[in-house]
């Protein structure tokens, strides 16, 4: 019986996440997450792997940032 082996899927998604509003006024849960992200400036923009742990990230401060396709 043959075994089949999955291949190594070299192009692995990506989101590319930009922060359009302040955090000025947040509460401190949703400041460390953007410190988490790296955010740190209005309309700066940063790539991250998609898997469940940033999108997790991203719905915490889902009105403060856009997601850039």
């Amino acid at each position: 019986m043959e075994t089949k082996t999955k291949k190594p899927t070299t192009a692995k998604k990506k989101i590319t996440v930009k922060l359009i509003h302040s955090a000025i006024g947040t509460n401190p849960t949703q400041r460390k997450t953007l410190v988490a992200l790296g955010l740190k400036k209005i309309n700066q923009v940063k790539t991250y792997p998609d898997n469940e742990a940033i999108r997790g990230m991203l719905a915490v401060v889902s009105h403060l940032v856009q997601v850039v396709q």
